[in-house]
């Protein structure tokens, strides 16, 4: 049997760079080589010249670019840390302690290295999803097949797509069935099943059967296209604690500067020598850097949008992925957000006037007709021909079958009064529909539209992640929304809202909000709240631009997994905070009150960086997804 994830494996190993294809790995190697010939030319007794050489190379090798950025820096007015560490390394060769000056280079280039390979892997991660699209398609025209490159294909063109291929773009099936690997794109284990008229996605493969398709979006708007275009822009974003240390990093660096001169003169002042005086003040400048504090935020961040990219979810910046980690209050829409958008017949007539609903209604495009339809083939029910089908909008339909007008119409222009039976069921949430046969009523249906089958999942899951159970809001009648708040685990129910009227539910919930949604008058709450996610599918450009996050798919699962993974990246923040502060506070005391060795203090400092470095890349990991 034919692995339909193997070329997801291939592709992803084909797209992560080695390490040595960064120049920053290849310089700190180098310096590291240089270093470990210096020190052994120094411990077997080979002159001095040899292995001040070699370690003077180290320098050059591993602080030519932190150098030249720093000084860069310098020239716009900044001070860069950067500078002071090379600048230290100088100075502690200025005063015959090359191999320490070596050692800060050695470490330092080392943990510049590990900070762009965590980059590298972040971009790496979204390199892969644009690659997961064919470079060709083979489109038909007019029966011919023709290749030709994926990024030339339109809107409109009809494209084949054999067994174990990759789709080349977003497509709508004309002939065929298949069962289509998703997981590239929404995560699902399991093929998905695909006939006429299901939609399918660029970059997916194809399983067993022949697909010919319709593109439905240009290969620039296709969602894998739409998932590298967002996560390179949050990728490109800094998260509001970034900023902020960044900010205090220019005053700092300046204070310390200060700092470093005074414990340099004053010192001496009091009849230090000055070499010990410069010693101490230079190991003072390492290991007061905030080096590791620049570094705590944005690795944790950027790895967790790059993880939720692959899984589906496009969070489109840094500060929206802060957000979503602080949330309190969870709302959710409920058409198309926690129910189908697809209703259900939960209501009917006899078999005999189901069926002559049926008829009337098997033309129709409208959702309502196709559920009745739906159900009475389901039921094993023959549906008669019709003829001279028409739909009257905001109405109805009607249609001759079996030589009797026969009208399915709302209640309001159905014949007669309103009856109990339509009453009851409109009590109930559910919609009522009259089927009408020769100008008298014969039966009535109900409908209702149906739970997402994760809905309640998803529910429970946010009810335990944050501190206020979710709210319903929505522009339904309150009781198809009670009926559907009951169904899954919903107490706080908002119905008969506008647009406008969300907005100041939103308002006045407590805490942080989280606005689910996927439509177009969802756009105005989401715009008020904390933070934001839209259901992908829905279309609709205004809330997809509004939302802070997408799901791919309507993936309420994703809304859960997401905020989990927001969290465990604002925790893994506030460690590498915690851990880089306790390490500058204990070097700096042990420095100024003690007497700190040059080496220990560099590989403490450089310690902390790369500590906070790797921590941050956890959760580039598959598992670190918080749902199987």
């Amino acid at each position: 049997m034919t692995d339909l994830r193997a070329p997801d494996a291939r592709t992803a190993r084909s797209t992560r760079r080695s390490p040595w294809s960064l120049p920053s790995v290849r310089w700190a190697a180098a310096a590291l080589f240089l270093f470990v010939l210096g020190l052994l030319a120094q411990l077997l007794g080979a002159p001095e010249i040899i292995w001040w050489t070699m370690y003077l190379a180290c320098y050059a090798a591993g602080g030519w670019q932190p150098g030249l950025d720093g000084l860069r820096e310098l020239a716009a007015r900044r001070l860069d840390v950067d500078l002071l560490m090379v600048l230290a390394a100088v100075g502690a060769a200025s005063i015959g302690q090359v191999f320490d000056g070596a050692l800060l280079i050695v470490i330092f280039a080392t943990s510049g290295a590990l900070e762009d390979v965590a980059t590298g892997r972040t971009a790496d991660s979204v390199r892969a999803l644009l690659d997961l699209a064919p470079q060709t398609a083979t489109v038909l025209d007019g029966g011919i097949e023709r290749v030709i490159a994926a990024a030339e294909l339109q809107v409109g063109d009809r494209i084949l797509v054999r067994p174990g291929e990759r789709i080349p773009a977003d497509a709508a099936v004309r002939t065929g069935a298949s069962d289509v690997d998703q997981s590239s794109i929404t995560g699902e284990p399991l093929p998905v099943g695909v006939g006429v008229g299901d939609e399918i996605f660029a970059g997916t493969v194809n399983g067993g059967g022949v697909l010919q398709a319709s593109v439905i979006r240009d290969p620039s708007d296709s969602v894998v296209a739409r998932i590298v275009t967002l996560v390179t822009a949050a990728s490109a974003t800094k998260a509001r604690t970034q900023l902020f240390i960044e900010k205090v990093e220019q005053r700092y660096s300046v204070v310390m500067v200060a700092a470093t001169l005074a414990l340099f003169i004053v010192p001496q002042l009091f009849g230090e020598d000055m070499r010990s005086a410069l010693l101490r003040a230079m190991t003072f400048m390492i290991v007061a850097s905030p080096c590791a504090l620049v570094l705590a935020t944005m690795p944790p961040l950027l790895s967790a949008i790059a993880t939720a990219g692959r899984h589906g979810v496009l969070v489109k910046s840094a500060v929206a992925m802060e957000q979503l980690a602080t949330v309190d209050t969870v709302a959710f829409d409920k058409t198309g957000t926690l129910t189908t958008g697809r209703p259900r017949v939960v209501s009917a007539p006899s078999p005999e006037v189901l069926a002559m609903a049926a008829a009337a209604e098997q033309y129709s495009e409208h959702p309502l007709g196709r559920a009745i339809v739906a159900h009475a083939r389901a039921g094993g029910i023959d549906i008669p021909g019709a003829v001279g089908f028409h739909a009257v909008p905001g109405c109805g339909v009607r249609a001759t079958v079996r030589s009797r007008l026969v009208e399915v119409v709302n209640p309001g222009a159905a014949p007669g009064p309103v009856t109990p039976e339509v009453a009851a069921l409109q009590r109930s949430g559910a919609t009522a529909v009259v089927v009408v046969i020769d100008g008298v009523p014969a039966g009535v249906i109900g409908l209702r539209d149906t739970a997402r089958p994760a809905a309640r999942d998803a529910v429970r899951a946010l009810s335990g992640l944050t501190v206020h159970r979710p709210v319903l809001l929505t522009g339904d009648n309150a009781g198809a929304a009670a009926h559907l708040a009951s169904e899954i685990g919903i107490d706080d129910v908002r119905a008969d809202l506008l647009p406008d009227q969300k907005v100041d539910a939103v308002r006045g919930l407590p805490g942080r909000v989280l606005v689910i949604g996927d439509g177009v008058n969802d756009a105005p709450a989401m715009a008020a709240a904390h933070a934001s996610m839209a259901m992908g599918r829905s279309g609709a450009d205004l809330t997809l631009q509004t939302a802070d996050a997408v799901t791919v798919r309507d993936d309420l699962a994703a809304v859960a997994a997401v905020v989990a993974l927001a969290r465990r990246a604002r925790r893994m923040v506030i460690a590498n905070l915690a851990v880089a502060a306790t390490f500058i506070v204990v070097l700096v005391a042990w420095d100024l009150f003690w007497y700190l060795p040059l080496p220990l203090g560099v590989a403490g400092h450089e310690g902390s960086t790369i500590i906070v470095a790797l921590n941050g890349l956890r959760l580039l990991r598959r598992r670190a997804w918080p749902v199987r």
